[in-house]
């Protein structure tokens, strides 16, 4: 079984600036384990458990993906997600154009032939950057939710069909397939 996902390339120097900033703004008396900065991306679709003979089948369902127009994001805001009241995933909200939800909702059709349910809830392209384990305390939380940025747009002309393999370490990626946007 393979554990997929598609997602869009984020720049390194957009990663790196946003962790930096993160890192100025978070407690340093506070332990945190940072998203490693190659692991950063807006995830589209997470495909899930699939059987290796389909792998290939989804590989080529996804060439329509090269349609599309590269992406122009701006990061908007930081946010959380939470469980259980509390902060769990420290995120970064980005804004684009609406192509990205015709984008999403092609996926969900196309893969649902391989019997991947379609996502309910409605897209919010974002960027994971800290996993937390410990609640942090509001201060922190509200640090970040106050926190206006400076102008931060990229351009992103990449999606990736990636593996994840998951390991007492944490997860780790490899690309499958790379398909380049107009």
């Amino acid at each position: 079984m393979s554990r997929l996902f598609v997602a869009i390339k984020i720049p390194d120097y957009v990663t790196n600036n946003l962790l930096n900033v993160c890192r100025k703004l978070a407690d340093t008396h506070l332990e945190f384990k940072w998203e490693q900065p190659e692991k950063v991306h807006v995830t589209l679709k997470f495909i899930g458990e699939v059987e290796e003979r389909f792998v290939a089948q989804i590989t080529q369902e996804l060439y329509f993906i090269r349609n599309y127009n590269s992406f122009i994001f701006s990061v908007a805001k930081f946010g959380f997600f939470f469980r259980n009241g509390e902060p769990r995933i420290l995120w970064a909200g980005l804004k684009t154009d609406e192509s990205i939800h015709k984008l999403v909702e092609e996926l969900n059709i196309r893969l649902s032939i391989f019997s991947v349910p379609a996502e309910k809830r409605k897209f919010e392209p974002h960027l994971t950057l800290l996993r937390i384990k410990k609640n942090p305390g509001n201060e922190f939380i509200n640090k970040f939710k106050e926190h206006s940025f400076e102008d931060m747009t990229f351009k992103s002309n990449q999606i990736k069909l990636i593996e994840s393999k998951l390991s007492h370490s944490g997860a780790r990626y490899s690309d499958i397939k790379k398909y380049d946007l107009k």
